[in-house]
Protein backbone atom coordinates (compact mmCIF):
# COMPACT_ATOMS: atom_id res chain seq x y z
CA UNK A 1 0.00 0.00 0.00
CA UNK A 2 1.61 3.63 -0.63
CA UNK A 3 2.17 5.84 1.93
CA UNK A 4 -0.30 7.59 3.31
CA UNK A 5 -1.18 11.14 1.03
CA UNK A 6 0.13 9.74 -1.83
CA UNK A 7 -2.27 7.18 -2.73
CA UNK A 8 -5.55 8.59 -4.16
CA UNK A 9 -8.83 8.74 -2.56
CA UNK A 10 -10.87 5.24 -2.34
CA UNK A 11 -14.85 5.95 -2.66
CA UNK A 12 -15.37 5.37 0.74
CA UNK A 13 -12.76 8.34 1.52
CA UNK A 14 -14.30 10.53 -1.12
CA UNK A 15 -17.35 10.07 0.47
CA UNK A 16 -16.35 10.71 3.88
CA UNK A 17 -14.86 13.72 2.50
CA UNK A 18 -17.80 15.29 0.94
CA UNK A 19 -19.74 14.83 4.44
CA UNK A 20 -17.11 16.28 6.14
CA UNK A 21 -17.31 19.34 3.48
CA UNK A 22 -21.40 19.34 4.25
CA UNK A 23 -20.74 19.43 7.90
CA UNK A 24 -17.83 22.54 7.70
CA UNK A 25 -19.80 24.30 5.06
CA UNK A 26 -22.68 24.50 7.12
CA UNK A 27 -20.56 25.90 10.07
CA UNK A 28 -20.39 29.63 8.39
CA UNK A 29 -24.14 29.46 8.09
CA UNK A 30 -24.38 28.39 11.81
CA UNK A 31 -21.81 31.29 12.47
CA UNK A 32 -23.50 34.19 10.91
CA UNK A 33 -26.72 33.31 12.68
CA UNK A 34 -24.70 33.02 16.49
CA UNK A 35 -22.92 36.36 15.89
CA UNK A 36 -25.87 38.18 16.11
CA UNK A 37 -26.35 37.37 19.55
CA UNK A 38 -22.61 36.29 20.81
CA UNK A 39 -19.66 37.85 20.80
CA UNK A 40 -16.89 35.47 18.77
CA UNK A 41 -15.03 34.29 22.00
CA UNK A 42 -18.15 33.41 23.82
CA UNK A 43 -19.36 31.12 20.34
CA UNK A 44 -16.23 29.59 20.20
CA UNK A 45 -15.87 28.41 23.60
CA UNK A 46 -19.62 27.47 23.61
CA UNK A 47 -18.95 25.54 20.39
CA UNK A 48 -15.69 23.25 21.32
CA UNK A 49 -17.13 23.25 25.12
CA UNK A 50 -20.54 21.77 23.73
CA UNK A 51 -18.61 19.54 21.08
CA UNK A 52 -16.37 17.62 23.96
CA UNK A 53 -19.54 17.12 26.32
CA UNK A 54 -21.11 15.74 23.35
CA UNK A 55 -17.79 13.49 22.35
CA UNK A 56 -16.94 12.72 25.77
CA UNK A 57 -20.23 11.53 26.44
CA UNK A 58 -20.40 9.16 23.22
CA UNK A 59 -16.84 7.63 23.96
CA UNK A 60 -17.99 5.64 26.39
CA UNK A 61 -20.65 3.61 24.66
CA UNK A 62 -18.19 2.48 22.18
CA UNK A 63 -15.77 1.16 24.22
CA UNK A 64 -13.24 3.91 23.78
CA UNK A 65 -11.20 5.41 26.55
CA UNK A 66 -9.23 8.85 26.26
CA UNK A 67 -5.45 7.56 26.98
CA UNK A 68 -3.71 9.05 30.23
CA UNK A 69 -0.69 10.04 29.33
CA UNK A 70 1.21 13.13 29.63
CA UNK A 71 2.55 12.74 25.70
CA UNK A 72 -0.75 11.81 24.14
CA UNK A 73 -2.57 14.69 26.14
CA UNK A 74 0.21 17.38 25.46
CA UNK A 75 -0.33 16.33 21.68
CA UNK A 76 -4.02 16.74 22.24
CA UNK A 77 -3.11 20.36 23.60
CA UNK A 78 -1.10 21.25 20.48
CA UNK A 79 -3.63 19.50 18.20
CA UNK A 80 -6.38 22.04 19.82
CA UNK A 81 -4.29 25.13 19.67
CA UNK A 82 -3.76 24.66 15.65
CA UNK A 83 -6.99 23.00 15.19
CA UNK A 84 -9.89 24.39 17.17
CA UNK A 85 -8.29 27.45 19.44
CA UNK A 86 -6.62 29.58 16.41
CA UNK A 87 -8.76 29.04 13.44
CA UNK A 88 -11.65 29.18 15.21
CA UNK A 89 -11.34 32.56 16.94
CA UNK A 90 -9.46 33.98 13.68
CA UNK A 91 -12.15 33.10 11.43
CA UNK A 92 -15.22 33.93 13.96
CA UNK A 93 -13.46 37.19 14.41
CA UNK A 94 -13.28 37.76 10.54
CA UNK A 95 -16.45 36.87 10.20
CA UNK A 96 -17.71 40.27 12.34
CA UNK A 97 -15.79 41.96 9.53
CA UNK A 98 -15.81 40.49 6.20
CA UNK A 99 -18.53 38.61 4.45
CA UNK A 100 -19.04 35.17 4.86
CA UNK A 101 -18.27 34.67 0.84
CA UNK A 102 -14.83 36.10 0.70
CA UNK A 103 -13.96 34.00 4.28
CA UNK A 104 -14.96 30.94 2.34
CA UNK A 105 -12.38 32.12 -0.80
CA UNK A 106 -9.67 32.65 1.72
CA UNK A 107 -10.66 29.16 3.92
CA UNK A 108 -9.91 27.45 0.57
CA UNK A 109 -6.32 28.79 0.50
CA UNK A 110 -5.92 25.86 2.73
CA UNK A 111 -4.99 22.71 0.65
CA UNK A 112 -2.22 25.43 -0.93
CA UNK A 113 -0.89 26.20 2.91
CA UNK A 114 -0.94 21.98 3.19
CA UNK A 115 0.85 21.08 -0.09
CA UNK A 116 3.68 23.64 1.03
CA UNK A 117 3.86 22.04 4.71
CA UNK A 118 3.33 19.15 4.09
CA UNK A 119 6.13 18.83 1.59
CA UNK A 120 8.51 20.67 3.97
CA UNK A 121 7.90 18.59 7.03
CA UNK A 122 6.49 15.24 6.05
CA UNK A 123 8.56 12.21 3.60
CA UNK A 124 5.49 11.15 1.98
CA UNK A 125 3.43 13.63 1.04
CA UNK A 126 5.83 15.45 -1.31
CA UNK A 127 5.12 18.53 -3.32
CA UNK A 128 4.56 17.08 -7.50
CA UNK A 129 3.43 19.67 -10.61
CA UNK A 130 0.55 18.15 -10.32
CA UNK A 131 -0.63 18.77 -6.96
CA UNK A 132 0.18 22.08 -7.40
CA UNK A 133 -1.30 22.69 -10.81
CA UNK A 134 -4.66 21.17 -9.02
CA UNK A 135 -4.66 23.31 -6.19
CA UNK A 136 -4.47 26.25 -8.27
CA UNK A 137 -7.17 25.56 -10.28
CA UNK A 138 -8.99 24.59 -7.32
CA UNK A 139 -8.54 27.88 -6.16
CA UNK A 140 -9.43 29.68 -9.28
CA UNK A 141 -13.06 27.64 -8.88
CA UNK A 142 -13.70 29.03 -5.72
CA UNK A 143 -12.66 32.51 -6.42
CA UNK A 144 -15.11 32.10 -9.29
CA UNK A 145 -17.87 30.32 -7.57
CA UNK A 146 -17.87 32.92 -5.26
CA UNK A 147 -18.02 35.83 -7.25
CA UNK A 148 -16.22 39.26 -7.34
CA UNK A 149 -19.43 40.75 -4.99
CA UNK A 150 -18.02 39.11 -2.05
CA UNK A 151 -14.45 41.08 -2.50
CA UNK A 152 -16.09 44.14 -2.56
CA UNK A 153 -15.26 46.63 -0.02
CA UNK A 154 -12.41 44.20 1.25
CA UNK A 155 -10.57 47.00 2.19
CA UNK A 156 -11.62 47.93 5.52
CA UNK A 157 -11.55 44.64 6.42
CA UNK A 158 -8.00 44.19 5.26
CA UNK A 159 -6.81 42.65 9.33
CA UNK A 160 -9.76 40.18 8.70
CA UNK A 161 -8.47 38.88 5.69
CA UNK A 162 -5.46 38.32 6.87
CA UNK A 163 -6.66 36.68 10.17
CA UNK A 164 -8.61 34.37 7.65
CA UNK A 165 -5.42 33.71 6.19
CA UNK A 166 -3.77 33.15 9.35
CA UNK A 167 -6.44 30.41 10.14
CA UNK A 168 -5.91 28.85 7.07
CA UNK A 169 -2.22 28.40 7.94
CA UNK A 170 -3.11 26.87 11.04
CA UNK A 171 -5.22 24.06 9.72
CA UNK A 172 -2.30 22.96 7.40
CA UNK A 173 -0.07 22.69 10.22
CA UNK A 174 -2.71 20.44 12.04
CA UNK A 175 -3.31 18.48 8.88
CA UNK A 176 0.70 17.52 9.39
CA UNK A 177 1.07 17.76 13.02
CA UNK A 178 -2.02 15.19 13.81
CA UNK A 179 -0.48 12.33 11.24
CA UNK A 180 1.24 11.40 15.19
CA UNK A 181 -1.76 10.21 16.19
CA UNK A 182 -1.97 7.03 13.97
CA UNK A 183 2.06 6.34 15.20
CA UNK A 184 0.41 6.82 18.93
CA UNK A 185 -1.84 4.17 18.45
CA UNK A 186 -5.00 6.94 19.28
CA UNK A 187 -8.22 5.91 17.56
CA UNK A 188 -9.87 8.89 16.12
CA UNK A 189 -12.64 9.57 18.14
CA UNK A 190 -10.35 9.66 20.64
CA UNK A 191 -8.25 12.39 19.54
CA UNK A 192 -11.54 13.81 18.51
CA UNK A 193 -12.58 14.35 21.82
CA UNK A 194 -9.40 14.95 23.65
CA UNK A 195 -8.60 17.71 21.06
CA UNK A 196 -11.76 19.60 21.59
CA UNK A 197 -11.56 18.92 25.41
CA UNK A 198 -8.30 20.68 25.41
CA UNK A 199 -9.35 23.47 22.99
CA UNK A 200 -12.41 24.08 25.74
CA UNK A 201 -9.91 24.33 28.88
CA UNK A 202 -7.61 26.92 27.34
CA UNK A 203 -10.31 28.84 26.03
CA UNK A 204 -13.12 28.99 28.53
CA UNK A 205 -10.69 31.33 30.94
CA UNK A 206 -9.79 33.44 28.02
CA UNK A 207 -14.17 33.88 27.48
CA UNK A 208 -14.72 34.52 31.18
CA UNK A 209 -12.23 37.47 31.15
CA UNK A 210 -12.55 38.98 27.89
CA UNK A 211 -16.59 38.64 27.07
CA UNK A 212 -17.48 38.46 30.62
CA UNK A 213 -20.77 36.50 29.22
CA UNK A 214 -22.93 36.48 32.38
CA UNK A 215 -23.60 40.22 31.29
CA UNK A 216 -24.83 39.42 28.38
CA UNK A 217 -28.78 39.60 27.57
CA UNK A 218 -30.21 36.32 26.72
CA UNK A 219 -29.85 34.51 22.88
CA UNK A 220 -32.94 33.98 21.37
CA UNK A 221 -33.55 31.05 20.51
CA UNK A 222 -32.62 30.99 16.64
CA UNK A 223 -28.50 32.03 17.91
CA UNK A 224 -28.96 28.78 20.22
CA UNK A 225 -30.38 26.39 17.36
CA UNK A 226 -27.11 27.89 15.55
CA UNK A 227 -24.87 26.98 18.66
CA UNK A 228 -26.19 23.77 18.66
CA UNK A 229 -25.39 23.17 15.14
CA UNK A 230 -22.29 24.31 14.82
CA UNK A 231 -20.95 22.33 18.32
CA UNK A 232 -22.89 19.01 17.63
CA UNK A 233 -23.31 18.74 13.62
CA UNK A 234 -20.02 21.22 12.29
CA UNK A 235 -17.34 19.87 15.84
CA UNK A 236 -18.41 16.98 16.98
CA UNK A 237 -19.56 14.95 14.53
CA UNK A 238 -17.10 16.64 11.99
CA UNK A 239 -13.94 15.80 13.87
CA UNK A 240 -14.72 12.13 14.04
CA UNK A 241 -14.90 12.09 10.32
CA UNK A 242 -11.56 14.42 9.94
CA UNK A 243 -9.28 11.90 12.08
CA UNK A 244 -10.45 8.96 10.34
CA UNK A 245 -9.49 10.65 7.05
CA UNK A 246 -6.31 12.06 8.37
CA UNK A 247 -5.46 8.44 9.26
CA UNK A 248 -6.58 6.90 5.90
CA UNK A 249 -6.03 9.29 3.33
CA UNK A 250 -3.17 11.90 4.68
CA UNK A 251 -3.30 15.57 5.52
CA UNK A 252 -3.04 17.03 1.12
CA UNK A 253 -5.78 14.74 0.92
CA UNK A 254 -8.05 15.78 3.58
CA UNK A 255 -7.10 19.32 2.80
CA UNK A 256 -9.35 19.27 -0.24
CA UNK A 257 -12.30 19.79 1.88
CA UNK A 258 -11.74 22.98 2.13
CA UNK A 259 -12.45 23.55 -1.72
CA UNK A 260 -15.40 21.61 -1.26
CA UNK A 261 -17.11 23.77 1.70
CA UNK A 262 -18.28 26.71 -0.71
CA UNK A 263 -19.80 23.80 -3.41
CA UNK A 264 -21.51 22.42 -0.07
CA UNK A 265 -23.08 25.95 0.97
CA UNK A 266 -23.88 27.07 -2.24
CA UNK A 267 -25.77 23.62 -3.30
CA UNK A 268 -27.67 23.35 0.48
CA UNK A 269 -28.53 27.09 -0.28
CA UNK A 270 -29.78 26.12 -3.39
CA UNK A 271 -31.62 22.77 -2.13
CA UNK A 272 -32.74 24.39 1.68
CA UNK A 273 -33.45 27.75 0.89
CA UNK A 274 -34.15 28.16 -2.65
CA UNK A 275 -31.09 30.15 -3.81
CA UNK A 276 -30.94 30.44 -7.69
CA UNK A 277 -27.71 28.83 -9.05
CA UNK A 278 -25.87 31.05 -11.44
CA UNK A 279 -23.68 30.38 -14.46
CA UNK A 280 -20.48 30.98 -12.18
CA UNK A 281 -21.41 28.33 -10.01
CA UNK A 282 -21.50 25.65 -12.43
CA UNK A 283 -17.86 27.24 -13.83
CA UNK A 284 -16.39 27.26 -10.55
CA UNK A 285 -17.72 23.90 -9.44
CA UNK A 286 -16.24 22.52 -12.95
CA UNK A 287 -12.84 24.42 -12.03
CA UNK A 288 -12.78 22.65 -8.50
CA UNK A 289 -13.67 19.01 -9.81
CA UNK A 290 -11.00 19.51 -12.44
CA UNK A 291 -8.33 20.53 -9.34
CA UNK A 292 -9.71 17.41 -7.55
CA UNK A 293 -9.40 15.21 -10.08
CA UNK A 294 -5.20 16.61 -10.76
CA UNK A 295 -4.55 16.33 -7.11
CA UNK A 296 -5.66 12.81 -6.99
CA UNK A 297 -3.95 11.83 -10.25
CA UNK A 298 -6.28 8.66 -11.06
CA UNK A 299 -7.57 10.12 -13.97
CA UNK A 300 -4.32 11.48 -15.46
CA UNK A 301 -2.44 8.47 -15.01
CA UNK A 302 -5.63 6.72 -17.15
CA UNK A 303 -5.40 9.36 -19.77
CA UNK A 304 -1.55 8.36 -19.78
CA UNK A 305 -2.49 4.74 -20.45
CA UNK A 306 -5.00 5.15 -23.05
CA UNK A 307 -2.30 7.56 -24.52
CA UNK A 308 0.44 5.12 -24.50
CA UNK A 309 -1.69 2.22 -25.60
Amino acid sequence: MPPVGTHALSAPEWAMLLGLSVLWGGSFFFTGVALAGLPPLTLVVLRVGLAALVLNLILPLTGTRLPGTRDIWAAFLGMGLLNNVLPFSLIVWGQTHIASGLAAILNATTPLFTVLVAHLLTPDERMTGNRLAGVLVGLGGVAVMVGPAAVAGSGAGFLAQLAVLGAALSYAGASVFGRRFKRMGVPPLAVATGQVTASALVLLPAALTIDHPWTLPMPGAPVWGAVFGIATLSTALAYVLYFRILARAGATNLSLVTFLIPVSAILLGALVLGERLEKRHYLGMALIGGGLAAIDGRLLRRIRAADGS
